[in-house]
């Protein structure tokens, strides 16, 4: 008899048109293989999980709620196995400056950072300028897909960069801008099976933008080179490099972490999705494609990795 399987999706956050689109695909990928329903993200989640009474849950939900500990901590309490880092890990991972701390531990290059809020706002706008020259990459502490996130590198206006961020995060983050290429790796982490880091994938933007927002998710506009063509050392350093920021978190079934490639082939870690995005136009599946395993593949094994992990500790 197929296993039941509950995929979340949606929500409330900024991010939830893009968990519906990934949880779709995930959803019509699981029907190959398993009995499964799609519930929506709302305060009838609980009363929903209960009359299918799932096997397992698949969460495929991006930002807060979803990625951040809460959803997690309520499968765990009301006793489904499911898909994904448990609460610690997801905790640590959406908090960009908590995540930073938990790679600096495992001696992973972390860039110096300022944390702004509306408080030390003016301190902050003057550390910034007098330690990065305003060239710099604004983005919120606790958010996904690069909304809010404004890139700065010729300098320019922190404090307006800063307030649009404030429109997602009562928190930002502020960097040194680092000129450099985007590279992302994925991690396949499945139960009583050796963590293992995919292929090395580049990400080129139209007409050299950045991966914003509109660029992650509209056909056409940006190209996924797997793999991507780097030294072959510098290949091998940067999959050890997701594999262990993967493991410092305690991270578990899939993760994909982000880097800044700079052309002396070092190279900064940004951060670590735990739930990467599942759209036509996302980073995981298609790295997993370049392994061989198509997304029924893929979502077969975390499910069962779930299954066979069964329920957690809080």
């Amino acid at each position: 008899m197929a296993l039941r399987v509950a995929v979340i999706g949606g929500g409330s956050s900024h991010e939830a048109d893009i968990s519906r689109s990934s949880a779709s695909q995930v959803f019509a990928a699981l029907q190959e293989n398993f009995d499964v329903q799609y519930i929506e993200l709302n305060t009838e989640i609980s009363r929903e999980l209960g009359n299918f009474h799932p096997d397992v849950v698949f969460p495929v939900l991006h930002g807060s709620p979803g990625e951040d500990g809460t959803i997690q901590g309520l499968l765990t309490i009301l006793e489904y196995p499911y898909v994904g880092c448990g609460v610690r890990a997801s905790v640590l991972a959406l908090d960009k400056v908590a995540a930073k701390r938990q790679f600096q531990f495992a001696n992973l290059p972390v860039l110096h950072e300022i944390v702004v809020n509306e408080r030390n706002f003016d301190e902050a706008l003057s550390e910034i300028s007098e330690r990065f020259s305003n060239r710099v990459v604004c983005k919120p502490r606790f958010q996904g897909s690069a909304l809010g996130t404004t890139l700065l590198p010729d300098g320019g206006d922190v404090a307006a960069a800063l307030r649009t961020g404030f429109e997602y995060d009562e928190y930002m983050l502020v960097e040194p801008f680092v000129t450099g290429r985007e590279i992302t790796v994925g991690v396949l982490d499945l139960h009583k099976q050796a963590a293992k880091a995919l292929h090395v994938t580049e990400i080129l933007v139209a007409n050299d933008e950045w991966y914003d927002f509109t660029n992650r998710y509209t056909p056409g506009r940006s190209t996924h080179v797997i793999p991507a063509e780097v030294d072959p050392d510098v290949y091998t350093r940067l999959q050890d490099a997701a594999l262990e920021a993967h493991l410092s978190l305690g991270a578990e079934d899939l993760s994909r972490a982000d880097f800044v490639l700079e052309p002396s082939g070092e190279f900064w870690i940004l951060e670590v999705n735990t739930m990467p995005g599942m759209t036509p136009t996302s980073l995981y599946p298609d790295a997993c494609r370049a392994e061989g395993m198509d997304l029924v593949e893929l979502t077969a094994k975390l499910v069962n990795s779930a299954f066979n992990r069964g329920l957690r500790k809080a």
